[in-house]
Parts: structure tokens; sequence; C-alpha cells
């Protein structure tokens, strides 16, 4: 779920035409939903996409996971383009940068020429998002902005949650025959639509270029995210060598070493890609904790179930995609009793992981009662109450978390957040992934072992995710009862 909150560059004039406002505000939905869709579109279609391109488990990890790793990467560097060279200008050349990649997933034929145009669209993506939320502000001034975010906040929960099942139906359809890759070139119509609407109602800006950009800042931290995700997603593969134990360690001291060069920067009068300032905020600091749980629970989980689902039990992606619709229908339903609920303050996230627990909790008491015989109507009920749960937590977690922070942090936290919510996704990808193939891959002499260690597996995974959600309750209590609520300007 997107969490930038971007610092406006300007606000559009209080004149501007009511019908390029809101053409102006279809494009950043469209930008925002190419993105979010593609993080999370994919999971469905890598079975299907493992037997067209070929490739080892840990390749399936990795067309997941670069995507968010990257992402991870560059978003602490997007918001920063951004005010260097204008919201707008950002935002089209990230679009035309996401459509091209997104024509080059398209047209992969190996799984690593997948696996790179993913990196590449990521790299694009991040461009892209962080200019979002500053353009409505600068489109709708005032009392006007509530009107936009009640149309854009519904409609970016949905496709977050929809993904998988538009995935299936896209596989489903076989559009001209092109199977799996109509899920990326789906960006192409998607993408044109942004760029021409875009470039015709965004207010543009000139940007400020003063304070530099940290390139320095942008490859050590590159490099510390991506020694530690590499080794959680190949270890297993390489039977945990020393190697790997070694890049394991040095993750730390790398990104040890980019703390210390933001305070360096920082102290020097340039303009950091983080303000670590923001980690002395008890919101902020026990709010990243919570995140890192919480997304690793959900990400690893959703993936593991969504294997069992196709490797294990055979399922077709339509199939599958159906089979936890309950879920996308649960945090739907979730995601606007938690907006309804904002004075119970982290009350309202305490009651979603316990909701969402008690679903996780009912998904494995299915395995336990169905075995491999599970269908689809069987997880509709736990899987409806763990959406529900879940989704209680997305809209009233980033206010909590960001209610501490002073304006002129408001960028970097947000972008430093959003950063470390994708680094959660890929750690739930390689790590319960990791889990998952342990177990699955146990040597198996017909289809009903294969079954079995599937349901094994993600038995494991699914608790677990469940002792998980157990970690984040219990740091839900080191955040403030309620958001701070912002004074007034004067």
């Amino acid at each position: 779920m997107t969490a930038i909150l971007d610092v406006p560059a300007g606000a559009a004039p209080a004149s501007a035409a009511p019908v390029r406002r809101w053409l102006g505000l279809f494009a950043i939905l469209t930008a925002t939903l190419m993105n979010l869709l593609d993080a999370s579109i994919v999971n469905v279609a890598l079975p299907v996409i493992r037997k067209d391109l070929g490739g080892s488990y840990a390749t399936l990890q990795w067309i997941a996971a670069s995507y968010t790793l990257v992402l991870a990467v560059g978003l602490l560097t997007g918001g920063r383009l951004g005010d260097m060279f204008g919201r707008r200008r950002m935002l089209l050349a990230g679009a035309a940068g996401f459509v091209v990649a997104s024509l080059a997933c398209g047209m992969a034929v190996s799984s690593e020429t997948l696996i790179a145009a993913r990196m590449v669209q990521a790299m694009f993506g991040a461009a892209m998002v962080p200019q979002c939320f500053g353009l409505i502000r600068d489109l709708f001034p005032g009392e006007d902005q509530a009107r936009a975010w009640g149309v854009f906040g519904p409609a970016i929960g949905l496709a977050t949650i929809l993904g998988p099942i538009v995935a299936g139906l896209l596989i489903k359809a076989d559009l001209f025959g092109t199977g799996w890759r109509m899920i990326f070139l789906i960006n192409l119509p998607l993408g044109a639509f942004a760029l021409i609407a875009g470039r015709k109602a965004l207010p543009s800006s000139a940007g400020d270029r003063s304070g530099g950009l940290d390139i320095a800042g942008i490859l050590i931290a590159g490099t510390g995210m991506g020694l530690l995700v590499y080794p959680l997603v190949q270890g297993r593969e390489h039977g945990w060598p020393a190697w790997i134990l070694a890049m394991l360690a040095s993750s730390v001291v790398v990104l040890g070493v980019f703390a210390r060069h933001q305070l360096r920067r920082t102290a020097s009068g340039r303009t950091p890609l983080v303000e670590l300032s923001v980690f002395a905020r008890r919101s902020y600091a026990s709010g990243v904790l919570f995140v890192i749980v919480f997304f690793i629970a959900i990400i690893g989980f959703s993936l593991a179930l969504g294997f069992l689902l196709q490797l294990g039990l055979g399922y077709s992606p339509i199939g599958a995609s159906l089979a936890m619709a309950p879920w996308a229908v649960g945090a739907f339903i979730g995601s606007a009793a938690g907006a309804m609920l904002p004075q119970l303050g982290r009350k309202v996230l305490h009651l979603g992981l316990a909701v969402m627990g008690a679903g996780m909790a009912g998904v494995y008491a299915v395995f336990q009662t169905s075995g491999t015989e599970l269908g689809g109507w069987n997880l509709a009920a736990p899987a409806l109450v763990f959406g529900i749960g879940m989704g209680m937590i997305f809209v009233p977690m980033f206010d909590i978390i960001m209610g501490e922070i002073q304006d002129h942090e408001v960028g970097s936290a947000a972008g430093a957040l959003e950063s470390i919510q994708q680094l959660a996704a890929a750690l739930g990808v390689a790590v319960l992934g990791t889990v998952f193939f342990n177990r699955f891959t146990v040597e198996a002499h017909s289809p009903a072992e294969v079954k079995t260690n599937a349901l094994a597996a993600t038995e494991q995974v699914t608790l677990i995710a469940l002792g998980l959600t157990v970690v984040a309750f219990l740091v839900g209590f080191l955040l403030p009862r309620k958001a701070r609520k912002q004074e007034p300007a004067a």
C-alpha cells in the first residue's frame, strides 16, 4: 500500500477548469495503479511464467522480489528527483519509461530477461510514484482535496488487493494469444492514457536543484539492501555456504555505513536521502518496526497460499484468483471500516491484527481438517476474515506512524517509510518463500506426495506468519495511542 505524502511545490491556480483538474487526477491515479498492480499482479502468474520460460524455484522468488527490492531503493531518490526537476516532468518521464519496460516484460524470452525488465520497471516506478500525492495537492488546493481523496483513496485500496484477481482473469482471457504476458502489456494503454492526460492537465513546476542528489547514498543503500535480500533468496539453492552468510553479515555493516553517510551529509549542509532525525520520533521508529513485521507476514503468507493452490493442488491461475477473491473482498470491507474509526487510534490496529490472526488461524484449521482435498469454498470464510483484519490496518497505520513528523521532515519520512515497506515485501518473498520451498522440494514420488509437501510447506509458513502477527500486535503498543493532531496554520 502506497504511503508517500509529498510536500507540494505550488498549488494549481484556483481558476483551473474542474474538468482539467479531474483529468489530471485520473492521470495520477492511472500512474499509481500501474505500479500497484505490477507489485502484486505477478504472484498468481509465477507458476505459468516458470512453465513457459523455465528457471528454478528461486527464479520465481526473484521475479517477485526484484521489483520490490529495486523499488525500495529507488523510492529513496524519486521524491528528491521531483523536487529537483519538477513533479510533472518526473511523473511523465517515469510513466514513459514504465511503459517501455512493461513492453520488455511482455516480450521476455527467458526468466533472466524478465527479471531484468522488472528491475527497470521498478526504477521508473520509483521516479513516478512519489510525485502523485504532491500533484494532487497542487491540483486540489484547500477543501477541494477531500473530494479528490474520496476518489483516489478507495481506488488505490481496491487496486492493491485486486492485483492477483486481475492477473487470473487476464491469463484466462488469453487476449491475442498473449497468455501471461498480458499482465504486463496491459500497461501500454494505461500508460498511454497517463501520458496524454498528464501532459494536458498536470501543473508544471521548475524544481529546485540546490542541495544536489546523493548518488553515493543511493549506491550504498542499494548495495546494503541487495546484500540482505540476495542471500535469503539464493541461500537454499547454494546450500548456505560461508560466502552467503558473509553477505548477510556485511549487509548490516553496509547499511550502517549508509546511516553514517546520511548524518555526515546532513552535517555538511547538503540534502540527504533520509532525514535520520525522523527515527528519533517514537511513532516513526516503532512504526518502522511494525511495518516490517506486518508486511513480511502478509506478503509471505499470500505468496505461499498461491503456491499451494497452483504448484501443489494444480489450480489454474483463474482458479487460484477466485479462491483468494474473498480475501480481496474482506480487505475492501476492512479498509472502509478502518477509515470510519479514526477516533480509536492504535486500537484499530490491534483490532485488525486480532481479526487477521483469527482468519489466519482459521486457514490453518482448514489445512488440518481438509488436507489436500481442500477447495476454494473451504478457504472462503477464513480468507474473508483475514482480509477484513488486514484491511482495517492499512488506513490508520500511516496516519499514526507519521503523526509526530514535523512539516520539514514529511517528504523524507514518507519516502523512507515507503522504501522500508517495499523492502519488507521483498523480505517476505525471500524469507517465507525460502521456508516454503525448503519443505516443498523434499523428494516426492507421486502427485499425492507433491500435494502433501505443498500443504506441509504452507502450514509452516502460516504458523510463522501467525507468529509475526503476534509480534506486530505487541509492537503496536509502542505506537502512540492516537495520531498527533496537526495544529492549524496561523
